[in-house]
């Protein structure tokens, strides 16, 4: 199992010049080794992205992505992961998105494929990330 983290569908969903063929071999990539799945928060990140709840089931359908829900376990690690992040002079005041999607991945136990490591690396460094090498 991989959670998909939203900017790599994103990257696809766009058409991104840069990322869409990298994006689009990892999940090729990681689909042959189990599930790709995505959070609640990466479906509502997705939302703007498309006319209907319809039309957004039926892209994740075709990218072989389905959504799980974020475990309550999670939910709890996400919140005390952002309270480190205001204790170190983090300046957001609503939990990010990131946070919730480490903690999911920590909490599963599967590795995250994202494009974007800073907050995942800093506070959920345990997590495996797939990501791009720089």
């Amino acid at each position: 199992m991989t959670l998909v983290d939203t900017n790599v569908l994103i990257d696809i969903l766009a058409n991104d010049a840069r990322w869409r063929l990298w994006s689009i071999a990892m999940l090729e990539e990681h689909s042959s080794r189990g599930a790709l799945i995505i959070s609640d928060v990466t479906y509502a990140e997705l939302a703007p992205q498309f006319g209907s709840a319809q039309a957004l089931e039926a892209a994740l359908s075709e990218l072989g992505v389905v959504l799980q829900r974020i475990p309550r376990q999670a939910l709890y690690a996400a919140g005390r992961s952002f309270e480190q992040y205001r204790r170190l002079g983090g300046i957001r005041l609503n939990v990010l998105a990131d946070f919730f999607i480490g903690a999911h991945a920590l909490v599963v136990g599967c590795p995250v494929l994202t494009r974007d490591v800073r907050r995942y690396r800093t506070y959920f460094p345990d997590v495996e990330l797939i990501a791009p090498v720089n």
